[in-house]
């Protein structure tokens, strides 16, 4: 990926100086100049088109954005009621991740996301435990975690 990058920037640099106009603007049609030219050399380039990944990582934003967005709902809704009824308690996720990163960025989105806490990462890394403000079924939160940020996660790093 760093490798696609740096030569697309070299094609915008060149295309500047052929040119003979060293703006901006020239700078950004050279540079999508150059995407159309990996993408059009993909096959004599090692690795996947560095885009594709860009687009994972705004994927990831907005699924985040999202969760956010209705896990707030989620926890206004149970705080204004009369009569709260909620059942928070610790589980074990277990985790597909590998990497410290991929670890990292998992903990991190699940503490972000309101109502849900990372509380540690067990010893060998298989597991991550979460404290949850309000679980009604600890297997449709485990999903939950595992189908949308690990997903995500994993679609982004591999």
């Amino acid at each position: 990926m760093p490798f696609q990058i740096v030569i697309n920037v070299i094609i915008a640099v060149m295309w500047m100086f052929l040119s003979e106009s060293y703006t901006i603007s020239s700078f950004i049609i050279g540079y999508i100049i150059g995407i159309f030219l990996l993408l059009l050399l993909n096959r004599f380039i090692p690795g996947n088109f560095y885009l594709r990944r860009v687009f994972k990582i705004f994927n990831l934003i907005i699924l985040f954005i999202k969760e956010l967005i209705t896990s707030n709902i989620d926890i206004v809704k149970l705080v204004f009621k009369r009569k709260p009824e909620f059942e928070p308690g610790i589980f074990a996720l277990p985790m597909d991740v590998q990497t410290d990163w991929e670890i990292t960025l998992l903990a991190n989105l699940t503490t972000l996301t309101p109502g849900t806490l990372a509380v540690a990462v067990a010893q060998d890394k298989s597991h991550l435990y979460v404290h949850a403000m309000n679980i009604d079924d600890i297997d449709e939160e485990i999903d939950a975690i595992k189908n949308t940020f690990e997903k995500a996660i994993k679609e982004v790093t591999r």
